[in-house]
């Protein structure tokens, strides 16, 4: 019987356990975040990486094209 209250003593002192469960919530949380940023701004951000895309190209025409 005292071993059986050992085992549950040290179970209890035992926070390892608790801190992946901690570190697990926080990640759930940041995810949960950005999956909201990118529904709410996922049209902006398309046309923004959109804009970007097309300025790069333009600029790499007019680089071969100078050359």
């Amino acid at each position: 019987m005292l071993k059986l209250l050992a085992l549950k003593d040290a179970y209890i002192k035992d926070i390892q356990g608790a801190t992946a469960i901690e570190y697990g919530l926080i990640a759930a949380g940041i995810s949960l975040a950005i999956v909201a940023v990118v529904f709410t701004f996922g049209d902006q951000l398309e046309t923004t990486f959109t804009t970007m895309q097309t300025a790069m190209t333009n600029a790499n025409s007019e680089i071969v094209v100078n050359n």
